[in-house]
């Protein structure tokens, strides 16, 4: 996992909340959440997780990159399908553990499953209780096994 001494600790709360200085509040594993939206219409496409090295790779180029969980590694959105996440603007919550990402998503989708979005099922509430999935908004708009290498698609 990347060093998190490529941004600056984090101080004292009123600096943190109230300051101009960014220093990301990394978990126990070294990672914050990410969560990508269609810069254009608001829409999430994607929640992921970034490292020390994948956050300072996004804000020096430009392009979302990640740290995959599944597979201990750094990985730039769009190496293997091409389905590019250029970022338009970034911002962090308040404490400084999570990270907004408004991106122009190149190619047809964002989800590895072949669908613009990874959020393409509803859980539905005030149902006794019951929680079966609904598709949403869940047509694929690539075929996932035609644009990655086998056993590379989870989770990219």
């Amino acid at each position: 996992m990347a060093d998190q001494a490529l941004f600056k600790a984090p101080g004292p709360t009123a600096e943190v909340e109230e300051g101009t200085a960014f220093t990301p509040k990394f978990d126990a594993d070294g990672l914050v959440t990410c969560v990508a939206t269609d810069a254009r219409t608001g829409e999430v496409l994607m929640v992921a997780h970034m490292d020390a090295q994948a956050l300072a790779q996004t804000i020096a180029t430009g392009e979302a990159w990640y740290f995959s969980r599944s597979r201990r590694k750094l990985w730039r959105k769009g190496e293997s399908s091409g389905h590019v996440q250029k970022v338009v603007e970034m911002r962090t919550d308040c404490d400084q553990d999570a990270v907004w990402i408004k991106v122009e998503q190149v190619g047809p989708g964002a989800c590895h499953t072949g669908r613009r979005s990874c959020f393409y099922r509803a859980i539905p509430h005030n149902n006794g209780g019951a929680a079966a999935l609904q598709f949403r908004d869940a047509e694929k708009l690539f075929d996932p096994a035609a644009v990655y290498d086998p056993g590379k698609a989870q989770g990219e």
